[in-house]
């Protein structure tokens, strides 16, 4: 099927389920109920979407928003980081967006999902936008990637302005508030049942509560030993512990995505911030406590080599922690605080031996790192170039190789920046379709809707700046289909 008919076939669909049809909607009674289970970007934009299109539609709809944290701590993992989003400007993502997603999932991804996503990104975030949320094109860290776009204030902002319009519109909200399992009638889901035993109704639910990367015992399961150890990207992504997948298999719920995959950055373990990457590395080399480097620190731009590097380091390196080592002349670099989220200034000493002594790593062997490292950059140093690959290799002598940026570290004082691995989020999720739809042996379940971490769709490595933009999308296609469905009765 063509990008073109896929449009085609899923706009009439949906005019002809959701137009104004009186007689269809004289058959809705009175007091439909529809749950939205989290309250990050997918779950705000699914509450948001359903009160509309109820309003708009003349639908006497209860929308009910629960959410497992307390409100002070809620928003998931939205709310605690930059909420990048891999668009050219609001109104347009590039050509190639659908081939990227692909290409990033190693072609195991869903066509369908992905051409959605792109057709219906302009319209969602124009939507998204008229609700309060300013955007702008950042400079995405230093080097040039894919565009972006980014809400000013990051995801704090969209946390605070679509809670005010959700509210607005009517939405309830309840917080502390844990779902344990569904209620249901034959094939379709009526309800929730909380923890606390309390029954929430409902006449349709669209799930929205993120991943697993809190549940200790499916990270072990799916990322074997010392996944339960992985420190969390965004810290409230605490809540994240997998309960919407759990009671969607309890369903037969089909899954998607690869369940020991997960989006990974290097993080700096002394910081108190949210997300606070540490992305300066490629500038330097990295070590682990053994003064040895184990991988090539500038493969690629950042967002090509995080998540092997991240990886590598909690499960490869000793202690789970490795270190970027620098020279002064990343003060040079215009605009290198970009890089750095962390509050904490870096370890620097003025010789290589008080640095190595300073940071807990053996000094012999990282003089000699260091030593074999600057024999290996033959390059012209003036070629240097943070903002891309600059093509200034390493001679091929050198193991692990440095593919770009390999400039030799010499001037004092010397930096390092302790990292460790953190997780943003799971792979592993519900399979859904192009309609936010939660599929059982390839049907939807009736009534049952999920959308942002909690759905599947990744493989291999997490298409950049892609989260919460699905996140958005889904969100406001499971609330108007939810509403479409509550009016026909039908999935």
């Amino acid at each position: 099927m063509t990008r073109a008919s896929i449009f085609s076939v899923y706009e009439v669909d949906r005019r002809d389920r959701s137009g104004d049809d009186d007689g269809v909607r004289s058959q809705v009674p009175d007091n439909k109920a529809l749950i939205v289970v989290g309250q990050g970007a997918a779950g705000l934009a699914a509450s948001l979407s359903a009160a509309e299109t109820a309003k708009r539609h003349g639908v006497p709809l209860n929308v009910t928003l629960i959410d497992k944290a307390p409100a002070a701590e809620a928003g998931g993992n939205t709310r605690w980081t930059p909420s990048y989003m891999r668009m050219a400007a609001v109104d347009r993502v590039e050509p190639s967006f659908v081939h990227d997603m692909l290409e990033a999932t190693r072609f195991k991804g869903d066509e369908t999902y992905f051409a959605t996503l792109a057709h219906r990104a302009p319209a969602t975030m124009k939507w998204i936008a008229s609700h309060g949320v300013p955007f702008h094109q950042p400079t995405y860290y230093l080097a040039k990637g894919p565009p972006r776009i980014q809400p000013v204030g990051g995801g704090e902002t969209i946390h605070r302005e679509l809670s005010r319009a959700v509210e607005n519109a009517g939405v309830k909200f309840r917080y502390s508030c844990a779902a344990d399992e569904f209620v249901r009638e034959k094939d379709a889901v009526t309800g929730i049942r909380l923890t606390s035993g309390e029954i929430l109704p409902a006449h349709a639910i669209v799930l929205a509560c993120g991943g697993f990367q809190a549940n200790a015992p499916m990270m072990r399961e799916h990322f074997g030993n010392g996944g339960d150890a992985i420190p969390l990207l965004a810290p409230r992504a605490n809540f994240n512990s997998g309960d919407g997948i759990r009671m969607a298999q309890a369903l037969g719920a089909d899954l998607s995505g690869e369940w020991d995959g997960m989006h990974i950055e290097p993080v700096d373990p002394r910081s108190s911030n949210s997300a606070p990457v540490v992305l300066v590395y490629p500038y330097g080399i990295v070590v682990d406590k053994t003064g040895q480097r184990f991988f090539d620190e500038g493969g690629g731009l950042v967002h090509e080599t995080w998540e092997t590097f991240s990886r590598h380091i909690h499960f490869e390196t000793p202690d789970r922690i490795a270190f970027a080592i620098l020279d002064r002349r990343l003060l040079d670099i215009t605009g290198y605080q970009r890089a750095i989220r962390s509050e904490v200034a870096p370890y620097q000493a003025d010789t290589l031996a008080d640095l190595a002594s300073t940071i807990g790593v053996d000094a012999d062997n990282l003089a000699r790192t260091i030593a074999a490292y600057n024999a290996a950059c033959v390059g012209d140093p003036a070629r240097f170039d943070a903002t891309r690959c600059d093509g200034l290799a390493a001679s091929n002598m050198l193991r692990p190789p440095k593919s770009n940026w390999a400039r030799a570290i010499l001037e004092p004082p010397f930096l390092a920046y302790p990292l460790t691995g953190a997780i943003a989020y799971t792979f592993g999720g519900l399979a859904t379709d192009e309609r936010a739809r939660v599929l059982r042996h390839g049907a939807p379940i009736p009534g049952l809707y999920a959308a942002g971490e909690i759905t599947g769709h990744f493989y291999g490595t997490a298409p950049n700046a892609v989260s919460v933009l699905r996140a958005f999308v889904f969100g406001n296609i499971a609330g108007m289909e939810a509403v479409a469905y509550l009016r026909g009765g039908q999935a």
